[in-house]
């Protein structure tokens, strides 16, 4: 049977108010004997609050979802395992979903964490367009993290710098000699998306080469592997490919292993994301390294600003890119 809250008010020789002001920290002050007196029968009895109390007291649940779209992909399961880790620090319980990159899937879980009342809301959105009319009437605080769709301005974003990440991918791939350049770029309804294509034709540009269309497969293992079988059957000339995710160029290795293209030799690789997928590659991928850590981070600093402290006026955190060297670009400084 659960022990009470007046259980360990008699152990402790105290009132039950004073127990609740040591376990809430007030509101009213508590004498250090006193504190001591009420820590020790609760160790010593095992006594545990109850959260769902507690909760419904605070008009919190102490609890975030974060609605991702796939993962299978490394750079998510990498995003969500370093969210966790920071809500767990901050005392919250954490529940994801995973929408298949399926829009309805996406509109479901919304409503099933809403009806739940989460304290808020991490969105790593399937589409250009996420139900924001439905976010917005459920009046709970909503950062936007990893893409920013369009239309989101009235909501707090932490991103990377994409247009920037891609022009450092593609000007280092200019810097080895490469011109035969393509890009795999990732479903060109995700604005993340074209801002990397929008990196892409800027370092083209200023180098004077010329930007060939870029080809949008889904940022997977699989869809970089195709489009570089079909690249190659094509006979498209090609000494460089820029993919704008890590699980892109992770299947452009194989396609172009198994094509007897050796890398970097014959082709060079620059990735997007600097998983540790990337890492384990063969060879290993250089990449623009979005830093899970400080996406994670920044995202719940955001998240709790809005959940604690009432911040009302939505934040747009945008992320320097950094360069990550492997050897699949010719470096050979494999990391």
């Amino acid at each position: 049977m659960a022990v009470t809250r007046a259980e360990v008010a008699r152990a402790a020789g105290v009132s039950p108010a004073l127990v609740s002001y040591v376990l809430n920290d007030g509101p009213r002050p508590v004498s250090a004997d006193a504190r001591a007196r009420v820590l020790r029968a609760i160790e010593t009895l095992g006594y545990r609050p109850n959260r769902v109390a507690r909760a419904l007291r605070q008009s919190r649940t102490n609890s975030i979802a974060m609605l991702m779209p796939d993962h299978q992909n490394p750079h998510f399961a990498e995003l969500a395992q370093a969210v966790e880790d920071e809500a767990f620090a901050a005392d919250y319980v954490l529940m994801i979903g995973t929408t298949a990159n399926d829009p309805e899937r996406e509109r479901s879980y919304l409503r099933s964490f809403l009806d739940r009342q989460v304290d808020g809301l991490l969105l790593i959105s399937v589409g250009g367009r996420p139900d924001l009319d439905l976010i917005t009437g459920a009046s709970i605080p909503v950062v936007l993290l990893d893409r920013a769709p369009a239309g989101s301005d009235g909501f707090s974003t932490v991103v990377i710098d994409n247009a920037r990440a891609a022009e450092l991918a593609v000007q280092h791939l200019l810097g080895h000699g490469r011109r035969s350049l393509v890009c795999l770029s990732g479903p060109p309804h995700i604005e993340a998306v074209r801002q990397r294509e929008q990196g892409w034709r800027r370092a083209l540009s200023a180098a004077g080469c010329a930007a060939s269309p870029p080809r949008n497969v889904t940022f997977s293992r699989d869809g970089g592997y195709r489009a570089v079988q079909e690249l190659l059957a094509e006979g498209v000339p090609v000494d460089g490919i820029f993919t704008t995710s890590d699980a892109q160029g992770i299947g452009a290795l194989r396609a172009l292993a198994e094509a007897g293209r050796r890398v970097p030799e014959d082709v060079a690789v620059v990735s997007f994301d600097g998983t540790e997928a990337g890492r384990y590659a063969q060879p290993v991928l250089t990449s623009v390294a979005q830093d899970v850590g400080t996406l994670a981070r920044t995202a719940i600093a955001t998240l709790r600003a809005q959940i604690e402290a009432g911040q009302t006026a939505p934040v747009h955190e945008v992320l320097v890119p950094a360069l990550r060297i492997g050897a699949s670009c010719g470096c050979h400084a494999g990391s």
